[in-house]
């Protein structure tokens, strides 16, 4: 299918919804501030959109929330594997009734698969389900013991995204190692002599990530000591390559009754590579400018070691069920 005949299927999906491009616009621009998202929403955009123009990473999914589809179903994108194809009739076929909000959970939460046969995803499923319940209902059965999530991935992968999406369901806390490091790494980077933003170099690697991810984890480890539920969003990829690391911390989480999980968001590099590039970031300039050369240090097919769990979020198949979920239990609709 050609682009011209794929960006059709955002004009087939506007008229059978009866909308101008002028109420598309109004309609993005309310998504775009719910899910602070960067959308404009004029309809000269829209309408080069629908005429060829490929749209960026935000408008997509502000776009697969509008009218309930993924990106697929959109024509932005080929379909993965048990997708539903993309629709090109009529009104009726276009038309998607919204989600019920345990729905839409359910779906999004689907996106949990087992990586190693020792995990339950339905066990794990249901854990986060019954903190949504109790934060939400005031329902859920009984209260579980604390649980510590920790999600990883390449950057660029959609690991923040789904962090955010299980912190904003729960309740637990997150850590993210970012926002509890960055500031003070770029100083002692400077301190130490290299460039606050560099993430590359053998300065960073040596002296200063260890110290990054030591924070990360005492802070989580003050947390779990306290009998509090947290989600911890960082890369993670040197610590789940280590059996030891794993298991140590395993071995502080049993004995105080913590379920401890391990999330490996996978994503593929275009889609890796178009979001670092588009969210523009300082720390990632490095990746952008030599990105061949990036690329060839990561491993692709890496995989946490021991018991641990993978979200497919190639194409960002995993973050347009999160966003559609989050757009149903806040509210949103046509």
């Amino acid at each position: 299918m050609a682009r011209k005949e794929k960006s059709n299927l955002l004009r087939q999906h506007r008229e059978g919804f009866e909308l101008t491009l002028e109420e598309v616009g109004e309609k993005l621009r309310d998504i775009a501030e719910r899910h602070k998202l960067n959308v404009a929403g004029n309809f000269q955009t829209i309408w080069s959109h629908e005429n060829g123009t490929h749209p960026n990473p935000h408008y997509r999914r502000a776009y697969c929330i509008l009218y309930r589809s993924n990106e697929s179903q959109l024509g932005l994108r080929p379909a993965l594997p048990g997708e539903e194809p993309p629709v090109n009739n009529t009104v009726q076929e276009v038309e998607r009734p919204l989600s019920e909000p345990s729905q839409a959970v359910l779906k999004a939460l689907g996106s949990i698969q087992a990586g190693t046969d020792s995990v339950d995803p339905d066990a794990l499923r249901q854990r986060i389900v019954n903190a949504w319940q109790r934060r939400t209902f005031a329902s859920g059965g009984q209260v579980d013991t604390p649980s510590v999530v920790l999600v990883g991935g390449f950057a660029g992968s959609g690991k923040s995204e789904f962090a955010k999406f299980l912190g904003s369901l729960t309740g637990w806390t997150i850590l993210d190692k970012d926002t509890l490091t960055r500031r003070l790494v770029d100083q002692l980077l400077v301190a130490l002599g290299g460039e606050a933003h560099d993430r590359s170099s053998a300065l960073y690697r040596e002296k200063v990530r260890p110290l990054e991810y030591h924070c990360l984890i005492e802070v989580a480890k003050e947390n779990i000591r306290s009998g509090i539920s947290v989600i911890l969003d960082a890369p993670f990829v040197s610590e789940f390559s280590q059996p030891d690391w794993m298991q140590r911390f395993q071995n502080f989480c049993r004995p105080k009754q913590v379920t401890l999980s391990t999330i490996w968001v996978d994503c593929d590099p275009e889609s890796m590579r178009e979001y670092i590039e588009f969210r523009g970031a300082a720390r990632d300039m490095w990746k952008m400018e030599a990105w061949d050369d990036y690329l060839a240090t990561l491993d692709l097919k890496l995989r946490p070691q021991g018991p641990h769990f993978v979200v497919n979020n190639r194409l960002g198949a995993a973050v347009t069920l999160v966003d559609e979920a989050r757009d149903v239990l806040n509210g949103g609709g046509l």
